[in-house]
């Protein structure tokens, strides 16, 4: 029994000042409320339609992403740049993102296939599946009548065949044509397409009027015949490799006929092409330009260009310029254009830096895969990424990026379904008789573990008898 006076003292301490203890309430909250409290776990999505990509590391939640879907609201451009050290994930998102793409039916696709193992592309397997012949772009096999693509197509505008002959004499030369060898280039040109109206003109055609030039179009502007060949004997020389030297059989011809642009899936394997040669750049410069005006065409198609070793673009002055022009008329064509680099370094230290800066500046999409310390510091620099996001990045394990939409930020791991595994995973070689997925790997390790354990036990056992 309590002392009467201290129930006395505790009531008139009541009356004066209030309760000393009060009841705590229980805790109720809503999902809103508890992700506002969490707001890492709770970032705001891209919605529910488009492509499965796989799921947002913190959350856990499913993350879909599709470009056509997003512009205009999300996205301000529907291009997007994927970055990563090689054996990260790459090439196995680009694969799924392509082929979950193709499930809906106003999609198509094309890849510019800049690698290749056993003597074919990375997308050979991919293209069997779909039943498509990817366009194998060869000079040995030009030789034999392979595949052509002709700059001087007349599918192509005059004003744009000539910015292509430009552009490739331009790369192969390293710097800008001077005006009178673009004159003397300007002048040919114009003279073998008003002239040859009973095939398709040709390289050869140019190379043959740049080292003979006509009076007549030399007197036209009031110029001297001696004088105009002189000034495009260096471009004749350039176009010559294309017509007569180690690219020749690609681009000295009519287009080859028969190249299916309307399948959903168009594979330029050019992996038989030396990837730190010359001719890359090159070649992608003139399937870059012969697709922009013979594959893009103004209806309700949504189109995706994918290119591999994309730092050949990007990192030319010249060919970033005719890309920079397709760019941007992929908003008002339904085109997303999806350049894969290994270094954001390869690209914004070279001689294209303004133009390298221009078409990063038009992908509002980047996927950032791992990367070393001092190049996530660089990458977060030039595409201002959060400095959490900076951070995280050279701790990344393969087939988990960073993806930035826009300012929308999360790390997301990629899934890959069993359906889609042995299409898309370009490193067999090295996988086949080792561990293929996650599931296997925990299970080969805790086999390694419990075999040690044993092993142990068994040297123990050992010493204590001895």
């Amino acid at each position: 029994m309590r002392d009467p006076l201290s129930v006395l003292t505790e009531a008139f301490t009541a009356f004066l000042f209030g309760k000393v203890e009060t009841t705590r309430l229980p805790v109720r909250t809503s999902t809103g409320q508890a992700q506002a409290v969490y707001l890492p776990t709770a970032a705001p999505g891209l919605g529910d339609s488009g492509v499965i990509i796989g799921r947002e590391v913190y959350s856990g939640k499913g993350y879909i992403y599709d470009p056509f879907q997003l512009y205009g609201q999300q996205l301000p451009a529907p291009h997007w740049l994927v970055l990563g050290e090689s054996g990260n994930g790459k090439s196995a998102l680009e694969k799924t993102y392509v082929l979950r793409q193709l499930r809906f039916r106003d999609r198509q696709v094309v890849v510019l296939d800049a690698q290749g193992e056993d003597g074919v592309g990375e997308w050979n397997l991919i293209a069997q599946e779909l039943g498509i012949t990817p366009i194998r772009l060869d000079p040995m096999a030009a030789l034999n009548d392979g595949i052509r693509l002709n700059p001087l197509d007349p599918s192509i505008t005059t004003t744009g065949q000539l910015a292509l002959l430009r552009t490739i004499i331009e790369v192969a030369m390293g710097h800008g044509l001077d005006e009178r060898s673009g004159f003397a280039l300007k002048v040919a040109h114009a003279y073998v397409n008003q002239t040859i109206t009973d095939r398709q003109p040709v390289l050869t055609d140019i190379v043959e009027q740049l080292r003979h030039p006509e009076p007549e179009s030399a007197s036209a502007m009031n110029v001297d015949i001696d004088d105009v060949r002189a000034w495009g004997l260096d471009v004749a020389l350039v176009l010559d490799r294309l017509v007569d030297g180690d690219l020749r059989g690609m681009f000295d011809g009519p287009t080859t006929v028969g190249i299916d642009l309307d399948a959903p899936l168009i594979v330029f394997d050019l992996s038989h092409i030396d990837r730190n040669s010359i001719a890359m750049p090159i070649l992608m410069a003139i399937v870059g330009v012969w697709l922009e005006h013979t594959w893009i065409r103004p209806d309700r198609k949504k189109r995706i260009f994918l290119v591999e070793e994309a730092w050949h673009i990007i990192n030319s002055p010249f060919v970033a310029q005719l890309f920079q022009r397709l760019l941007k008329f992929g908003r008002r064509l339904g085109l997303s254009f999806v350049a894969v680099v290994h270094h954001l370094s390869d690209v914004v230290d070279g001689a294209a830096a303004r133009e390298a800066a221009a078409i990063l500046k038009m992908a509002s999409t980047r996927t950032i895969y791992a990367q070393k310390a001092d190049e996530a510091r660089a990458t977060g620099r030039v595409l201002g990424l959060p400095r959490w996001a900076v951070e995280i990045i050279p701790t990344l394990t393969p087939g988990i990026a960073v993806w930035d939409v826009n300012g929308n930020v999360q790390v997301v791991k990629h899934l890959v379904t069993e359906a889609e595994r042995p299409l898309v995973y370009t490193d067999r070689a090295m996988t086949e008789s080792s561990v293929p997925d996650d599931i296997q790997a925990a299970e080969w390790e805790a086999e390694q573990r419990a075999a040690l354990i044993e092993q142990q036990m068994n040297e123990s056992s050992q010493s204590t008898v001895a």
